[in-house]
């Protein structure tokens, strides 16, 4: 399979898991040229931008280890754009969550990490 399938197969994962726990799926792979949304997301009234991450092994660290800080920053960026794009959503509060999936055999261990960074983190 290419990287690129397996990367949608992961996001898919995450993102019927996300579904299955109340979350409804409001955009997915939202791109602007200084990073990408991978799903944004709305639970209750807060709106959620996930970073999906997948990982073969852990040997280097889970998927939460791989958002650097660079990364952290190029989501906040495009989290910012977003809002700016769809004003509706301006004054719902927002968080950043991380889905970290490793492979495992047929189906993929699953790691929601809730409120994985905040903006505070971004700098």
């Amino acid at each position: 399979m290419a990287t690129r399938d397996i990367g949608q197969a992961g996001e898919a994962a995450a993102r019927e898991h996300l579904e299955r726990a109340g979350l409804v799926t409001l955009a997915a792979n939202v791109g602007y040229r200084f990073g990408e949304l991978d799903l944004v997301m709305r639970e209750g009234r807060s709106l959620v931008f996930v970073e999906v991450r997948l990982r073969r092994n852990t040997r280097f660290g889970g998927g939460l280890a791989s958002v650097t800080a660079t990364k952290r920053r190029r989501i906040a960026l495009a989290a910012n754009a977003f809002l700016a794009a769809n004003p509706q959503f301006s004054q719902w509060p927002c968080r950043f969550d991380v889905v970290a999936l490793t492979e495992a055999g047929p189906a993929p261990q699953i790691e929601w990490i809730q409120a994985a960074f905040t903006l505070d983190d971004t700098g």
